[in-house]
């Protein structure tokens, strides 16, 4: 049978941080965990849209344990800020879903200096699991599900000499390697955990073609013409609910047959049920060691286990 959130286990007792929790597939995956006893950090910018999420989901489970939590990724204070809270309140994460994220906009720099899809899709979320690694590793079997996409394998990887690629930017390119920036974090996260000996596991996870607000905001952008148009309306028309959306990345976050390194994606490539998918590409090594290196040296954090 199709994992559906029904086969979700009880997640009492247990803390998961979501990013991007506000809207999409980020409130999809904050209301399964809710539903299912987790105290629920619902991390996000906009906390008027966040606050609509939280009341959207104890609905849906009065009582939830919710906390909101103010974090843009496009500002390393704020990730710092956001995590001095997080952690005051909780020594053990269980679960943290690398979910928010931006497409294929303008040019554009976070407050930082980098390029805004670089910025917010890897580098924030970088600096977030970095900065959570104690209460990660302190916990049994703590999980970490970074969010990537099918345009992970258009690209190369980062390129550490302009890695925010000044005077050749595009916004497909930008994203694609984004995208891809998640894809070598993920796989080279799992490497680093086992290395450690600790239990902790890193996952990845793609939605398919997901009906949420990302295509839109890409319009609303302007920064891809035509091509923004259509992929919004493919993805209105044909596209899964946000709900099937998000079934990868919760069934890599909560299935008990889960494994470190596993990649989960929709069946079909852009709809269908959440299944395993071999990881390609996984022995990328030197494509891993540059993120790192280009991710240690933007950002001055250093991700330990």
């Amino acid at each position: 049978m199709a994992y559906s959130v029904d086969s979700i286990p009880d997640l009492s007792g247990r803390t998961a941080v979501v990013t991007g929790a506000n809207g999409g597939l980020g409130l999809e995956t904050a209301k399964a965990f809710a539903g299912k006893g987790a105290v629920v950090v619902m991390a996000a910018r906009d906390q008027d849209k966040a606050a609509r999420a939280a009341d959207v989901i104890t609905r849906a489970t009065p009582g939830a344990q919710l906390e909101v939590v103010p974090l843009d990724l496009g500002s390393l204070v704020s990730v710092r800020e956001a995590t001095e809270q997080i952690l005051d309140s909780h020594q053990v994460i269980d679960i943290l879903v690398n979910n928010a994220g931006v497409m294929a906009m303008p040019e554009r720099k976070t407050v930082d200096g980098f390029e805004m899809q670089f910025g917010v899709n890897h580098l924030g979320h970088w600096a977030l699991t970095a900065l959570l690694m104690p209460a990660i590793e302190t916990a049994d079997q703590a999980r970490v599900v970074t969010v990537t996409s099918t345009a992970h394998h258009t690209r190369h990887g980062v390129d550490s000499a302009n890695p925010h690629q000044r005077g050749t930017y595009t916004p497909w390119a930008a994203y694609r390697q984004s995208k891809l920036a998640n894809y070598h974090f993920a796989i080279g996260l799992q490497r680093e955990f086992e290395s450690a000996g600790v239990r902790a596991a890193s996952l990845l996870a793609h939605p398919g073609l997901s009906n949420t607000d990302l295509q839109s905001r890409t319009v609303r952008e302007g920064g891809v013409g035509d091509s923004g148009r259509f992929f919004e309306t493919l993805s209105a028309r044909v596209g899964m609910t946000a709900a099937k959306g998000a079934m990868p990345q919760i069934r890599a976050a909560t299935d008990p047959r889960a494994r470190g390194g596993e990649f989960y994606v929709p069946r079909f490539v852009g709809n269908g049920a959440a299944v395993r998918r071999p990881i390609l590409r996984a022995g990328a090594d030197a494509a891993i060691a540059t993120l790192w290196d280009v991710s240690e040296h933007e950002t001055g954090i250093e991700l330990k286990v």
